[in-house]
């Protein structure tokens, strides 16, 4: 789960106002329950999720890598289980990178963190705590979605980023590929060295570069984020993260008021408190908004796909 990432209020108004909102995928089966409070789903547009109902009906399955029996994927290998046709698995093309920050006690089964990397894998990736990537040679390009007294709120993010635009030097070539392996760093406050496989991160590095920008063009428009930093703990452990040194030193940015439809929310919070993969999916439609400057029509709503079958599945018990 994430913490209180409050919402970017001006989504409800704008979410399904294109004519594309009544070519509705179809949806056997799993039905919206409007008396169980789901009617935030049905609205979206999502893939068919036929395939999910066929394993759901035959059981768990095993993960390929790692063994263990689950259902649909494995948490831990963020891989889809034996038996899911990946290709009926819908892929989600983000406007940005997503980095997610993990706290290591953090309930890989009750996290949502690994619908975002299975769903839009060639943007997302998720680090265990103290791993992550060094981000001091990017920091105008990066933004952590955290509440605090220094965050702004997003519906401001492109008047400040144009303020800041011709402050901020620009990148230059020997940056633009910052969060290579070789940038990746484990020293927390307590851990001092873990392991990590770089591997993956190098290859996502290599297949997509950061594209630089003019300065010409920083000077007239807001300069566009490139990457995005999510924390995906309770509420109770992200002060050790989010008081990391290298996350302080960039700009913080939050959510607001938006409300939860997980089923599993935070014991004694406020249902403003976002799992993971909502938070991911709010800040993704408002951004579409304020900076590719067109009306959201649905592009993003397949990060909730699985979050669907799971509140059907949930309903349904």
């Amino acid at each position: 789960m994430s913490v209180n990432l409050e919402n970017t209020g001006s989504i409800k108004g704008e979410l399904h106002t294109d004519s594309k909102k009544n070519e509705k995928p179809e949806r056997p089966c799993l039905q919206v329950d409007e008396q169980g409070g789901s009617d935030f789903f049905k609205d979206l547009i999502l893939a068919s999720q036929t395939v999910l109902e066929t394993v759901q009906q035959k059981g768990r399955s095993k993960c390929p890598k790692c063994q263990s029996s689950r259902m649909f994927y494995c948490y831990s290998c963020f891989l889809l289980v034996d038996g899911v046709n990946s290709d009926k698995i819908p892929q989600v093309k983000l406007p940005l990178k997503i980095d997610i920050i993990k706290h290591p006690n953090e309930t890989d089964g009750k996290s949502t963190a690994v619908h975002a990397k299975l769903l839009a894998q060639d943007d997302v990736n998720i680090y265990t705590y103290p791993c992550m990537p060094e981000y001091k040679d990017i920091s105008n390009e990066v933004a952590v979605v955290f509440p605090g007294p220094k965050s702004i709120a997003l519906d401001d993010l492109p008047k400040y980023l144009s303020t800041i635009a011709g402050k901020k030097p620009q990148p230059t070539k020997s940056s633009k590929n910052a969060l290579s392996h070789e940038n990746i760093t484990c020293e927390g406050p307590e851990i001092k060295r873990a392991k990590y496989d770089h591997k993956h991160q190098q290859s996502l590095d290599e297949e997509n570069p950061v594209k630089e920008q003019n300065v010409g063009e920083m000077e007239t428009h807001p300069t566009p984020l490139k990457r995005v930093i999510f924390i995906d703990s309770t509420w109770n452990q992200t002060n050790k993260i989010i008081t990391d040194e290298r996350l302080q030193e960039l700009l913080h940015v939050e959510l607001r008021s938006q409300k939860t439809h997980f089923w599993r929310k935070q014991k004694g919070k406020p249902d403003t408190y976002l799992a993971t993969i909502e938070a991911i999916y709010y800040f993704l439609a408002d951004y579409h908004r304020l900076f590719l400057k067109e009306n959201y029509n649905g592009e993003y709503d397949n990060l909730l796909f699985f979050l669907f079958v799971y509140a059907q599945i949930n309903q349904q018990s």
